[in-house]
């Protein structure tokens, strides 16, 4: 069993500066990093917190928000705000005068802030401008709105480390100073010092270019995608590092990394991908094949065995987008270890052939009344991975383990989906979990020894339910099952109950909040799992419902989402965090479902999927040695369902196409 105290925290958010808590009211934190270095704008709209604070962290060195390199013990992020400090005056940002976003047009990802205090306009733009240097910038544009010159300094500081640059700006000029914040790693230290001119770098801009870029003629859509897009690779150090929730975990997963490098793969931040990749073979599985979760290696009943189908996955997956085979090539024994070890006897349930354990898809386990059973996620994911692995097996001559491991995925697929005792499905759609012996489990009671706190539901003196569950659309959002089918509408009418639970304002929890052993509140990027299963069924109303909840929702300014939305019983849980994987599900969402992008054999499948109210997307998107450049315009009269297949060829592909919106 799981060892509970795995889940308990010491960090005690009451305790310090309001800015060591990481959920302050009406906040928006915008990430920014380059692998090397990494921060985050804090943007505390609401009274509670430093207005605009800026928290620097080393990508490679997970930590609390507390433990922030520009925190201050007593002052928190305040030494961190710009001042501007004259013979008669100290200024800086006040909330009913500051205004926080993305830049929209910057040649790499760029939070601006603007602010005002008088006499003066402040505009701070903040930016890594290396690709290369652990380095932030931050550009202060002062702008003198008075009659009169104005002198003065530009103050900011990090522990240790003070700035003051001397500036001068005659009455409605303007002049600009540049705030160099450099990591030392090695050190673990942090400084700043002050700069005349930019100190931008070409390779900065080369990244940020290399990246794909789509554009609709819908705001929402547009901020969605270009939020994850900056702020995904901004979560990832150069070594590969991923923090299943910034400032929350501190550990990592082999589901959640997954997740991100397809998605980075699809983004064309293929180094980094290839980076992850090749770490999570390496560090992140045993010689046996077993995947580490939460950054620790488990006994039989609590592996998690569809991390293994995943991964497989996302491997083919990159060789499909990029045509680069030599990772595999060079990971072969191990990729294949990943495949046979879900195959081993003591996971097979011998009456249905599928694979059994005491874990669930969110790690719920004995300690929380799981049960030794069959679920449905692993059947679904370790299937979808052997697939990939078969394909990868042909592509480098391995002919009989393809044929080994496609009919092991066909076996798991078929007793999954139509079983005569044991398929995990009803009437209600696809099923979370049967016990061993073919009954569905359809509640859990915590273990006495779960060390659940008081007040959360699992704890509470009701039934606990497991079904329904947003894991549940996993099926129809990677294709297992046709989204019109029977099983999947079920499922999607099934788990609408899971929206607005226990709480208001939208947004679905991630299963039946009565057995969440967590506090009870509406998660992004499950989320999204029910926005891309909806595309794909051509329910374009609920999905712009998530959409537009994703967009106003906390965090919805910025693109940043907690893990999720609600109080936290914090210790002995730790603080909600970011959680990179709502970015990565997001860009899946764009990329795979409403744009449709699926590289194959033959060339690239588009099925595109526009929501009902687009009128054009135009997508640049990376694929295998050049783009694919696609121009999509809405109309009425055009084919229903449409597919298009734009064969390979060296350099760049393009398809013009005029297709319907869902209805």
């Amino acid at each position: 069993m799981v060892d509970v105290a795995e889940h308990v925290y010491e960090d005690d958010p009451g305790q310090g500066h309001a800015d060591v808590r990481t959920r302050l009211a009406g906040v928006n934190y915008y990430l920014l990093g380059n692998g090397l270095i990494q921060a985050a704008v804090q943007h505390a709209s609401r009274g509670e917190g430093t207005p605009l604070g800026l928290l620097v962290m080393d990508p490679d060195q997970f930590r609390s928000k507390r433990e922030a390199l520009t925190m201050h013990a007593r002052f928190g992020l305040e030494p961190s705000v710009v001042h501007l400090v004259t013979a008669t005056n100290d200024l800086c940002p006040l909330l009913n005068a500051l205004t926080v976003s993305w830049q929209p047009d910057a040649a790499m990802p760029t939070v601006v802030a603007s602010w005002g205090a008088r006499g003066f306009t402040v505009q701070e733009r903040f930016y890594c401008p290396s690709a290369s240097r652990a380095r932030l910038a931050r550009e202060v544009t002062i702008t003198n709105r008075s009659t009169d010159p104005q002198v003065g300094w530009v103050r900011t500081s990090v522990p240790g480390s003070t700035v003051m640059p001397r500036f001068s700006v005659k009455p409605g000029a303007r002049t600009r100073v540049w705030l160099i914040y450099d990591l030392d790693p090695a050190a673990g230290a942090l400084r700043v010092t002050a700069a005349a001119t930019d100190p931008s770098e070409a390779d900065a801009r080369a990244f940020a270019a290399g990246l794909a870029d789509v554009r609709f003629d819908e705001p929402v859509l547009d901020h969605l995608f270009r939020a994850s897009r900056a702020q995904l690779p901004a979560a990832v150090s150069a070594r590969g590092r991923m923090d299943g929730s910034i400032w929350q975990y501190n550990r990592e997963w082999v589901r959640d990394q997954a997740f991100a490098a397809l998605a980075l793969t699809q983004l064309g931040a293929r180094t980094l991908a290839a980076t992850i990749l090749r770490r999570l073979v390496t560090e992140f599985v045993t010689a046996e094949g077993a995947t580490l979760d939460s950054s620790e290696v488990r006994e039989r009943d609590d592996v998690e065995l569809d991390q293994n189908g995943l991964l497989l996955h996302v491997l083919g997956e990159y060789a499909a987008w990029t045509g680069d085979r030599s990772l595999i090539r060079h990971l072969w024994d191990r990729i294949a270890a990943i495949a046979d070890y879900p195959l081993r006897p003591e996971f097979r349930h011998a009456p249905s052939g599928m694979l059994s354990g005491s874990r669930e898809f969110w790690e719920r386990h004995a300690a929380h009344g799981i049960e030794p059973g069959l679920e449905m996620v692993y059947q679904m994911f370790v299937s979808l991975g052997l697939s990939g692995a078969a394909r990868m097996a042909g592509e480098i001559g391995r002919a009989t383990e393809a044929a080994r491991w496609e009919a092991a995925a066909a076996g798991l697929r078929d007793a999954m989906l139509a079983h005569h005792a044991y398929a995990l499905s009803d009437a209600r759609g696809f099923l979370k979990r049967r016990l061993l012996d073919g009954a569905v489990q359809e509640t859990i009671t915590a273990h006495p020894a779960s060390g659940l706190p008081p007040g959360v539901p699992l704890a509470s003196d009701r039934p606990h339910l497991l079904n329904p569950d947003t894991c549940c659309v996993l099926p129809i959002a990677f294709g297992m099952v046709e989204a019109g089918s029977p099983v999947s509408l079920a499922t999607l009418a099934n788990v609408e109950s899971l929206w607005n639970q226990e709480w208001e304002g939208g947004g679905y929890g991630r299963y039946h909040v009565s057995s969440e052993p967590d506090s009870p509140g509406a998660w992004p990027f499950a989320s999204v799992f029910v926005a891309r299963a909806l595309v794909e069924a051509g329910d374009s109303a609920r999905a712009w419902r998530i959409l537009r909840w994703l967009a106003a929702t906390d965090g919805g300014a910025s693109g940043s989402w907690f893990e999720f939305n609600g109080p936290r019983i914090a210790p002995p849980f730790p603080q909600v965090g970011i959680v990179p994987w709502t970015w990565a599900e997001l860009v899946l969402f764009f990329v795979q479902h409403v744009l449709g992008v699926r590289p194959g054999p033959e060339g690239v499948r588009i099925r595109p999927r526009l929501l009902a109210g687009l009128r054009a997307v135009d997508a640049r998107i990376p694929v295998g040695d050049g783009w694919l450049n696609l121009e999509l315009r809405a109309d009425a009269a055009a084919p229903a369902d449409a597919s298009f297949l734009v064969p390979y060829q060296a350099g760049d592909m393009a398809l013009v196409a005029r297709v319907r919106t869902l209805s």
